[in-house]
């Protein structure tokens, strides 16, 4: 995958897929590249420890080894008990779905028709070669895991093992593709032709409209514009994608960063798109690496929302989606922002964004979720769900969307599995004015997980739920699932290097 750390960032990491233990939710935080991964907490390490011990002992009540538990239905329902243990109750869970033979599978059946819309995904070209990358893979198994596969192959990051952790091992129905500016064209993980071609191959062999693309947009760089008529005449795209920060996670060469209420740089694009009537813009926002602030002064507060309110308002007929919900991540321990939070009633930029269409009196902002509620939840759940609270209440519930920015954290499964028992605790509810979030097939999640992107993208719930059941990757998966295919509970980002 492509990483914007430094060498000396990059030095204090390891490889997530090369971890040794596959949790059914991940142990630690893990990044995609775009900002420092923490150190595993002392309430991670715990909650690793209780993992083990509960498939050690209800595995062969299963008639499973752990390695085969911990990729079931049982597994992951262990998993989410773990974490109610070690971080107080927050995802609805019984022990029985983890203990009883059969409980976890009946409702993993009952929710799998879902309708799952991830608005945020990714995979790397074929050609993508970054040695480094390897490097790690390779010292891992010299070193410290002998057992590892793939290590002299990026294979784990690129299109096939893309399609088989989205539609095969996930309840993902439908995906946006996604992908990224970079100053240094070796660092595109796809050009526009290259997500538009993607789309074309998935939605083919399916038969069905499983895939979105989306085109990058670079203002400020030469000919911009024309790449932008380029696209509507030849790719058609569904959605736009920019960086208002420029070129991500490090201080762009080019100065091309820009702001989205720029009347002379911005607006004639939207003037040109909403003629087009590809009208919904979904824009980077917060995940910052932990110095940039301190190193690029000036250039960080690109990545905030200020410029999403006038935007927002001057332009009506388009739909922003603020990507990661502008969350500025972990530039101070999850358990500080969450102290920060339960005393102010804020969330670093998530809160500003929550407040834009009151503020402004706009509707056409969208918050989703990718990557800011992954890490949370597997952080802090307690801070997942002030997070969620904050923007459900801000934006109400018809305007957060899902999406989770896989693949780099391999499987979406564990993610979606996290939003479907989320619930925000009693006593924060009462504090903070937020209302439950339901069942996971309930109203507010029934729209964050795929109602909303459905309206954006003018997709009909019933009558794509009607294909998406009948095609080729629906007959697919069923035949994967038949013949015994395990989630590989791999992630594909970075994680903090063990100290001790």
């Amino acid at each position: 995958m492509p990483h914007y750390l430094s060498a000396e960032e990059l030095k204090r990491t390891v490889p997530a897929d090369i971890a040794p233990f596959p949790s059914p939710v991940p142990v630690q935080i893990v990044s995609n590249g775009e900002f420092n991964p923490l150190p595993q907490t002392r309430e991670q390490r715990r909650l690793e420890a209780r993992i083990k011990t509960m498939a050690d002992a209800l595995g062969p009540k299963h008639g499973m080894t752990r390695r085969r538990f911990l990729a079931s239905s049982a597994g992951m329902a262990a998993a989410f008990l773990a974490m109610n243990e070690v971080f107080g109750r927050v995802f609805d869970v019984s022990a029985a779905e983890a203990a009883a033979p059969g409980m976890a599978d009946e409702r993993a059946k009952a929710l799998a028709a879902q309708f799952i819309f991830d608005a945020q995904t990714h995979f790397v070209r074929d050609d993508y070669n970054v040695p480094r990358l390897m490097i790690f893979g390779r010292y891992a198994k010299q070193h410290w895991n002998p057992a590892l596969v793939g290590e002299d192959s990026l294979a784990r990051y690129k299109f096939e093992n893309y399609v088989k952790e989205m539609f095969a091992d996930s309840d993902t129905k439908i995906a946006v593709l996604s992908a990224a500016p970079f100053d240094d064209p070796n660092a595109l993980t796809l050009d526009n032709d290259q997500i538009a071609r993607a789309r074309a191959i998935v939605n083919g062999i399916a038969g069905s409209r499983r895939l979105l693309a989306h085109a990058v947009v670079t203002p400020k760089r030469r000919g911009w514009m024309d790449e932008v008529d380029r696209a509507i005449a030849v790719l058609k795209p569904d959605s736009w994608k920019g960086y208002s920060v420029g070129s991500p996670g490090a201080p762009t060469k080019l100065d091309s960063y820009w702001w989205l209420d720029d009347e002379k740089l911005a607006y004639p694009f939207y003037e040109k798109i909403v003629k087009a009537g590809v009208t919904t813009v979904c824009i980077h926002k917060g995940l910052l690496p932990v110095d940039y602030e301190k190193s690029w002064p000036g250039v960080w507060e690109y990545a905030t929302v200020r410029d999403v309110g006038k935007a927002a308002k001057d332009w009506p007929q388009i739909n922003f989606v603020i990507y990661h919900a502008a969350l500025r991540p972990f530039l101070e321990t999850p358990d500080v922002a969450l102290a920060e939070f339960e005393q102010t009633g804020r969330i670093k930029w998530a809160t500003d964004l929550a407040e834009i269409p009151a503020k402004y009196g706009v509707s056409n902002v969208y918050a989703e979720i990718g990557t800011s509620f992954a890490n949370s939840a597997v952080a802090n759940p307690r801070f997942a769900a002030a997070f969620i609270g904050t923007l459900v209440r801000g934006m109400g519930a018809d305007h957060v969307v899902w999406g989770t920015d896989s693949v780099w954290y391999g499987s979406p499964q564990w993610q979606i599995e996290a939003m479907r028992r989320l619930d925000i605790p009693e006593d924060m509810q009462k504090k903070h004015g937020f209302a439950p979030l339901g069942g996971a097939d309930g109203l507010v999640k029934t729209a964050i997980f795929g109602g909303n992107s459905a309206r954006l993208y003018g997709i009909g719930v019933k009558a794509a739920q009607s294909d998406l059941t009948r095609d080729k990757i629906a007959a697919i998966k069923a035949e994967y699932l038949a013949t015994g295919g395990l989630r590989s509970n791999l992630r594909y980002g970075y994680v903090a290097r063990a100290t001790t």
